[in-house]
């Protein structure tokens, strides 16, 4: 931890104090600004968070919700206080870089193989997610990928890499998209894609699509928070982005996580229960 990471910490933090009273939001109510992921406001899961932590601290939080790579482009520009994503190599050296104070981790699901069920590649029998690509590949069956530079676009070209195979061709359609918007494409198309489990489970309109691989450990998927520096952008909202970062991985925020579910199944699970 960096000696402004030190100083942040010792700041006094407004969730040890007492709750403050439940009400409208005036225009005088301090706020962060958070660079996030499609996939966290899709899912929900800002709903349950942000209220609980306004409650808390008296501090609003109002989510920019874009890809992963466009979070870590309005990070570099200091046009947010903190980020909250998933792509843990960006991470990683967003941070190196002097743009960020630190990471911690949040919370994590897992990436799904997503197709019709009645699964033309046959991806459900495959003993791996490299050989379930190399099935949509080989017999070139309808594959739509979000093509944003989000963090579930990231994961599914190293896959696609780790694989060996480059996808190419009418059957594999880009389409610069978030996650709804893509599963709402492979539905209409009767296409695969690739999916955070989260934003499945809140996704409606499946039509003919369902879960056809899951479980291989490179489908892992964690998120981590990164509160802004404030040597490299003066202007950011330090201590309150500092709050932020502190109440997401304390055990108030990370049981606020692990209750978010949908049908008994939660979206996301806290980190702390790792």
């Amino acid at each position: 931890m960096g000696h402004w990471a030190s100083r942040l910490a010792a700041l006094p933090l407004l969730f040890a104090a007492a709750v403050l009273p439940s009400g409208p939001v005036g225009a005088d109510t301090p706020f962060i600004t958070l660079a996030s992921t499609t996939s966290s406001e899709q899912s929900g899961l800002f709903r349950v968070l942000i209220p609980a932590f306004t409650e808390r601290t008296g501090v609003q939080v109002r989510v920019v919700a874009v890809g992963t790579g466009q979070a870590f482009t309005i990070g570099r520009r200091g046009d947010a206080d903190a980020l909250l994503v998933h792509h843990r190599e960006g991470e990683d050296a967003f941070v190196a870089e002097g743009f960020g104070i630190e990471r911690r981790d949040v919370m994590y699901n897992d990436f799904v193989l997503i197709g019709p069920r009645a699964d033309p590649a046959d991806v459900a029998g495959a003993a791996n997610v490299a050989e379930a690509l190399q099935r949509i590949h080989d017999t070139q069956t309808p594959f739509t990928s979000r093509g944003d530079d989000s963090g579930t676009h990231r994961r599914e070209r190293g896959l696609w890499e780790n694989a060996g195979l480059q996808p190419q061709g009418r059957w594999y359609r880009e389409l610069g998209s978030g996650m709804g918007a893509a599963l709402n494409t492979a539905a209409a198309m009767n296409a695969y894609v690739l999916a955070d489990r989260g934003t499945w489970l809140s996704f409606r309109n499946r039509q003919e699509l369902d879960i056809l691989f899951e479980g291989d450990p490179l489908l892992f998927n964690p998120y981590g928070s990164i509160p802004l520096d404030p040597e490299r952008f003066p202007w950011v909202k330090a201590d309150l982005a500092w709050q932020w970062h502190e109440w997401i991985t304390s055990p108030e925020g990370q049981e606020r996580i692990s209750r978010h579910t949908i049908g008994g199944e939660p979206l996301f699970f806290p980190s702390l229960e790792r």
